[in-house]
């Protein structure tokens, strides 16, 4: 009797990893479901990190292998927020790549983001795919939750490999493009840059530190986006005195970004037209604004046809393009292009590769002031200036110290602090920068 009260007990467990096991594979829970595939017993490998976007229209194994080769034998989870487990079969067993397991998780709502259940699957995942879907949904029911914090501890703590295809790509930069109001066209975006739908947000979500300062762009072929990724960037420089930078795929085209800043481009070219676009603004143009980005104008970022150095690379199956963008420069196969608006119209010439520095170059529009990110922030504070600082301090709203540190650290941990209102001091000999921050 006794023995039949505890199998009683341990059935519904028993019948889960069965139903795990044998790959009718499926938990439903009140605000999401659960696909998982391969081992149900977790494992801990040493994930090799980085980031893999791609296009939307379609994965490019080569470069779907290049991301499971990254997570080093542990496991896959796939977060989405509508359709169900198409990816666990072919990141599982078709491509050839030893995984531990693949798990698909479908998000019903924002109420998902504090099932516990979800939160230890990220904790115990090296490699997190987005799929594609509705961009808004992800930021709505994802940013500022137990989801986005234990995806950045993920990656900060963990080194997980991370990437996303379509809208799973669109949200990965620092700077992003919500849809919180729906999509925007090129020719909407540049007739006026502040309509409703151009919903360009800089609210800390994911903590990528390569992508800190960069916008992404999918679809680029299909429809045109150059126009509207140009306006995106705009915006930014308008708006954060940012000079941003952005990279963008064509609908059957993958970047995978190592931990060195390598990107790699993957595709079908020559048989298809396949491009992955790594774009900044002119470093050698002084004062680097759009001389006209104003509510119900056409806009105007032409700087005599030199506003934006672009970095065209096709995608090829053995990825033997790349790109630097630690240096946003430094590329193989690819060729230089200049972009720029005049009154709405966008215009496209070539160009050459850029003799200045394009990441010094991308802070000193922001030289009054210090510039911080994210901002608010939860865990880590990544701190961007071109100068050296002898000292960091970290003041409450009261102007009570509450930190020093003397190394001049440009990553500052903050995550014991209360919520609240901070202020930093940047010191360097008898020189300083102040710049408020939000601790959430």
């Amino acid at each position: 009797m006794r023995y039949l009260i505890n199998l009683k007990k341990r059935l519904p467990f028993l019948f889960f990893l069965l139903v795990y096991v044998v790959g009718c594979d499926v938990l439903q829970a009140q605000n999401f479901t659960s696909y998982p595939t391969g081992n149900p017993v977790d494992t801990v490998s040493n994930p090799q990190g980085g980031i893999c976007m791609m296009g939307g229209a379609g994965e490019h194994d080569e470069a779907m292998r290049w991301f499971l080769r990254r997570a080093n034998g542990g496991d896959v989870l796939v977060l989405r927020t509508s359709g169900s487990n198409g990816y666990n079969k072919y990141m599982y067993s078709q491509l050839g790549v030893k995984v531990n397991s693949v798990e698909t998780i479908v998000c019903n709502s924002r109420d998902a983001s504090n099932d516990n259940y979800i939160i230890q699957k990220i904790n115990q995942a090296e490699a997190i795919w987005f799929a594609g879907g509705d961009q808004w949904d992800y930021v709505s029911y994802w940013r500022d939750t137990p989801v986005s914090r234990a995806i950045n501890k993920a990656l900060n703590n963990r080194n997980i490999v991370i990437g996303g295809t379509s809208a799973g790509m669109a949200i990965l930069g620092g700077f992003y493009f919500s849809a919180k109001n729906g999509s925007v066209s090129s020719a909407e975006a540049l007739s006026n840059p502040y309509r409703r739908s151009m919903t360009v947000d800089s609210s800390f979500f994911l903590d990528i530190p390569l992508l800190g300062n960069v916008i992404t762009d999918t679809h680029y072929d299909d429809p045109d986006r150059k126009g509207r990724h140009a306006a995106f960037m705009s915006r930014i420089v308008q708006d954060y005195q940012r000079n941003p930078f952005g990279i963008a795929c064509n609908a059957y085209v993958a970047v995978c970004v190592d931990t060195d800043g390598k990107a790699i481009v993957y595709g079908d070219y020559p048989k298809y037209q396949e491009f992955a676009y790594f774009i900044s603004p002119d470093c050698s143009v002084v004062n680097n604004q759009p001389e006209v980005c104003e509510t119900g104008k056409p806009l105007t970022w032409y700087q005599d046809g030199h506003a934006l150095k672009v970095y065209k690379i096709a995608g090829t199956n053995n990825g033997l393009n790349t790109f630097d963008i630690k240096k946003w420069k430094g590329g193989a196969g690819g060729e230089w292009l200049d972009w720029s608006i005049e009154n709405g119209t966008f215009k496209e010439q070539t160009g050459i590769e850029p003799i200045c520095d394009p990441v010094s170059a991308s802070h000193e529009l922001a030289d009054t002031k210090l510039l911080v990110y994210p901002n608010p922030v939860h865990d880590q504070l990544h701190i961007y200036h071109q100068n050296t600082w002898d000292e960091i301090r970290i003041f409450n709203s009261n102007g009570q110290l509450l930190l020093r540190d003397p190394s001049g650290n440009r990553q500052v941990e903050v995550m014991n602090l209360p919520i609240g209102l901070y202020w930093l001091h940047m010191i360097s000999g008898n020189k300083s920068k102040i710049v408020k921050f939000i601790r959430m």
